[in-house]
């Protein structure tokens, strides 16, 4: 899957030391499906060469507005024309206050002007020093870049060049990635805000013990990545997994099934969405063992006793906000076998409007998965496709499901 697939991007340096940085973002995009044309600034070109430019990008590097190669000469409303978007990164202190005042004095700033408002859209990758990020006359100008239209990617925190920690870095290449590729995603949840709950939980025998399941976490997380490229809030709710954080997304990590619902329930009085995917506990040890269960020598296990956990999903859709239709609940079931008959059995017991299926041990761990959607009128295959691509569907098929019947 190529997200930007058909996309022609416009990539525009400016002088900064995360020129470096730049060429693994070329080299990303391209690899993610775009076409990708390079314009640089001359102060760019003291630190990265157009000759690495052109071998990342297979196409020429443009620098000037006087620039022989177009017929017309006119380099500005050609390349400008030809773009899906145009993306700044790195993005100096100085090309911002250029771009704010309608500068026009090189080819990229011409180009920038010159750009279809309504059809080419402008991101850019801020890159300085933590001084100069933080100064009113640069916050200044990226509060106005952004109010006439301009898409601020933000800024990284950490090491910088001149020995300083701090913000002002440039994000790293798979970062603007991400965001370039949600920027052109429907804004099919655009107000809504969505809570996920993903991966599994862990219940205590003892200090070093407990009970806990197979599930990765990964659909859980890309249905949050979808929900915030669909234009959502997202607040996820995580169990223990070792997955990166989506870009854009509040993560709130938790251990165990309490702990899980504790957090729901207290995020669920402010979202509109809620998609219960993690695989909860049935039962946790009635008394966890306050230290380490020993060998005693007979053979035995020691005895421990069960308590059912609390069902999250049926809490929160059992809620006011969820009865009244202010919040709209979509649970999960994990199965092993009889996928269409245990998954339309628990959307009635747990009251809720669809109900995702799929086959755990078929789906633990990989990165691509099959679902089942059950709902008042049937059933709806998905065939098996990547967990991103499936995180989409599903949202699309949330926002179409909020919508107000045109009857």
């Amino acid at each position: 899957m190529n997200d930007l697939a058909g996309k022609h991007i416009v990539l525009g340096l400016t002088g900064g030391i995360a020129c470096y940085k730049a060429a693994e973002l070329c080299r990303a995009l391209v690899k993610e499906g775009a076409t990708v044309q390079v314009v640089m600034t001359e102060s760019a070109t003291q630190f990265i060469t157009p000759v690495t430019m052109q071998a990342l990008s297979n196409r020429p590097v443009y620098g000037s507005q006087w620039d022989a190669r177009e017929p017309n000469n006119m380099a500005h409303i050609n390349l400008s024309r030809e773009a899906d978007a145009i993306l700044i990164a790195p993005c100096s202190a100085d090309f911002m206050a250029k771009l704010l005042h309608g500068g026009a004095d090189d080819l990229l700033s011409l180009m920038c002007l010159a750009r279809p408002l309504d059809r080419v859209p402008l991101l850019i990758a801020p890159a300085m020093n933590r001084e100069m990020w933080d100064h009113p006359a640069t916050q200044r100008n990226r509060a106005q870049l952004q109010a006439d239209g301009c898409t601020v990617l933000g800024v990284g925190t950490g090491d910088q060049a001149c020995g300083e920690t701090g913000d002002g870095r440039m994000l790293e290449p798979q970062e603007l990635l991400q965001d370039v590729v949600a920027f052109f995603q429907p804004k099919v949840l655009a107000g809504q805000h969505v809570l996920v709950t993903a991966g599994p939980t862990f219940e205590a025998i003892d200090p070093v013990r407990g009970i806990t399941n197979l599930s990765s976490g990964k659909m859980g997380f890309a249905i949050a990545r979808a929900a915030h490229e669909a234009g959502a809030q997202v607040t996820l709710v995580a169990g223990p997994v070792s997955l990166s954080t989506p870009r854009g997304v509040q993560r709130v990590d938790v251990k165990s099934a309490s702990d899980m619902l504790a957090a729901c329930v207290d995020a669920a009085q402010a979202a509109s969405i809620f998609i219960a995917t993690a695989a909860v506990a049935d039962w946790r040890p009635a008394q966890p063992a306050d230290q380490k269960i020993k060998k005693d020598g007979s053979g035995l296990p020691p005895a421990l006793g069960f308590v059912e956990n609390a069902d999250i999903l049926a809490t929160v859709a059992s809620s006011p906000r969820a009865q009244s239709g202010a919040l709209y609940c979509v649970g999960f079931a994990a199965e092993s076998h009889d996928l269409l008959a245990h998954a339309t059995a628990k959307r009635a017991r747990k009251g809720v409007p669809l109900l995702v299926g799929n086959i755990g041990p078929a789906t633990f761990g990989q990165d691509d998965n099959a679902l089942l959607l059950v709902d008042a009128a049937g059933a709806k295959e998905i065939p098996r496709a990547s967990k991103l691509a499936l995180a989409r569907l599903l949202v699309a098929e949330i926002a179409s499901r909020l919508q107000p019947s045109s009857s």
